[in-house]
């Protein structure tokens, strides 16, 4: 998954992986940047579809723009 907008505020990284945590999603940060967040993302299809739409809108101090999703092992869609 892949974040784009003015995502550099410190709370967002941390308010994803409560969020993910919340909904037993496996994470992994791949890079964190002013404008662009990118991480693996594994589990339910449901519970990442949920995850994405809470981080498009997000904590108040960040602006998301865009997500991009790509299926790395298409035997994950489980």
């Amino acid at each position: 998954m892949t974040i784009l907008g003015d995502v550099n505020a410190a709370s967002f990284v941390p308010w994803i992986r409560r969020h993910a945590d919340k909904l037993g999603l496996y994470q992994d940060f791949i890079h964190t940047g002013a404008d662009r967040i990118e991480l693996e993302v594994a589990g339910p299809i449901e519970l990442i579809d949920m995850l994405e739409m809470g981080c498009s809108l997000g904590p108040i101090d960040v602006w998301v723009e865009e997500i991009q999703r790509r299926i790395a092992d298409p035997a994950d869609t489980r």
